[in-house]
């Protein structure tokens, strides 16, 4: 993947950037920037933006002095928190518990981004939703399926890390009907609460988002690209790989815990 800057148009950005397996591999990551009504920028996860990138964010963004928050929404996506700090060092750090565990010497502010608090100082310009049934944090460290979305309705566009996934395979596997389309991380099942009713609060709000999201056009996956849908499309995908997703939710409900 090419680290590089997407406009999406209203006020969103797509940073797109490399994440290498061994050094050789590249899995992607991203983060994403948010103009706020009255000025001020939000960046959605942090990222080491490369020289290009940086000079474009920054001329953006004032020299980056109106960037006023950095919010992080994946526990598990701590690589560049303080990078991004350093980048931006006057943006208010926001992450889960987990980012002030793994740096506890950057200046978190209190709020934690799955908190109502949190979200509520950036209700001007995103919609934040945490998966019901499932939990942030795993005891294994291989199961990221958790995360907390950020949704962008002045350029319909949701930034999801992990939750969703994309598999965007290169010609002729591109042909396949799994290329390109949204899905559920396969870790979901493995990620439910621990407790009866976990399946059935995790469907509901994937049918929830899907119909208050209806709208979305984009939506920004951390490990492969920007999924562009028709109008509605976003509906019928969520449903769709919520029911792809149906046996082995079925099969983790009837595992004993």
């Amino acid at each position: 993947m090419t680290e590089k800057l997407v406009d999406l148009g209203n006020g969103f950005w797509s940073i797109r950037g490399e994440l290498k397996l061994a050094g050789v591999v590249d899995l992607g990551t991203q983060a994403s920037l948010i103009e706020r009504p009255g000025g001020g920028f939000v960046m959605l996860d942090s990222y080491t933006l490369p020289p290009r990138v940086l000079e474009q964010v920054r001329k953006l963004t004032d020299g980056g002095t109106k960037i006023q928050a950095i919010v992080n929404v994946h526990p598990f996506h701590t690589l560049h928190c303080e990078a991004a700090h350093r980048q931006f060092p006057d943006a208010k750090l926001y992450g889960l518990d987990r980012h002030k565990e793994k740096y506890p010497d950057l200046p978190w502010e209190a709020e934690t981004t799955n908190s109502e608090e949190c979200q509520a100082l950036f209700a001007d310009c995103l919609e934040f939703s945490v998966p019901d049934g499932i939990r942030l944090v795993c005891s294994s460290e291989h199961i990221h399926a958790g995360s907390v979305l950020a949704y962008h309705p002045a350029s319909q566009t949701l930034h999801v890390d992990d939750t969703f996934s994309c598999t965007d395979l290169p010609f002729p596997a591109s042909l396949l009907p799994m290329s390109g389309r949204l899905d559920f991380h396969p870790t979901i099942p493995l990620s439910l609460d621990k407790r009866d009713g976990a399946v059935d609060d995790f469907r509901a709000w994937a049918r929830d988002i899907a119909q208050r999201w209806s709208d979305c056009r984009h939506v920004a996956c951390a490990h492969s690209k920007i999924v562009t849908m028709e109008p509605e499309g976003f509906e019928k995908q969520v449903l769709a790989a919520l029911q792809r997703a149906e046996t082995p939710l079925k099969l983790r409900k009837a595992a004993p815990f």
